[in-house]
């Protein structure tokens, strides 16, 4: 059983590692979806994208590793939560300190990187509805009738004025 909780304990830490690896990343995604920079946010999710690859490979294994100590403590693998196998490694004080520190380990990190990644997610949700408010404005003017006349002078103050936008790239 010791051998089995030290494949465990191993395998949540090798996890937690790769994790911490995935919290730099979304912190760039993050500067990378500010600055707008597409080619850089599809070369940076590829990364991503083949560091949780080496996650999901952990968490086969991770569950693998449940479904042996189910085994051998005759119990189903669904009623071991890391809480559960916590609680029963009690008169080990030993293991269940270790499981207890990766499982902690582990909260904190994802909790890191779920806050992460919910700001990223609410700014390409921001970046979206600011591409559909400016469509909507497009078509709305393609489609009003009449208001298409302009005179010499309404052509020359808008060159006058060019350079002016709605952001400010100084601020």
């Amino acid at each position: 059983m010791a051998g089995l909780i030290d494949e465990l304990v191993n395998t949540m830490s090798q996890e937690n590692d790769i994790y911490k690896e995935l919290i730099p990343i979304a912190d760039e995604k993050t500067r990378i979806i500010i600055k707008n920079d597409l080619d850089a946010l599809q070369k940076i999710t590829e990364k991503e994208q083949l560091t949780i690859e080496r996650i999901n490979a952990l968490e086969k294994k991770r569950e693998e590793v449940i479904v042996n100590i189910g085994t051998v403590l005759n119990r189903k693998p669904e009623e071991l939560n890391m809480k559960e196998l916590i609680r029963i490694m009690g008169k080990q004080p030993k293991e269940q300190e270790r499981l207890g520190r990766i499982h902690d380990e582990l909260a904190e990190t994802l909790r890191r990187l779920v806050t992460i990644n919910d700001r990223n997610r609410e700014l390409i949700n921001q970046s979206l509805e600011m591409i559909e408010f400016n469509m909507n404005l497009i078509q709305s003017t393609r489609m009003a009738p009449g208001v298409n006349n302009y005179t010499r002078a309404a052509g020359e103050s808008s060159i006058r004025q060019a350079g002016t936008g709605m952001f400010d790239a100084r601020q």
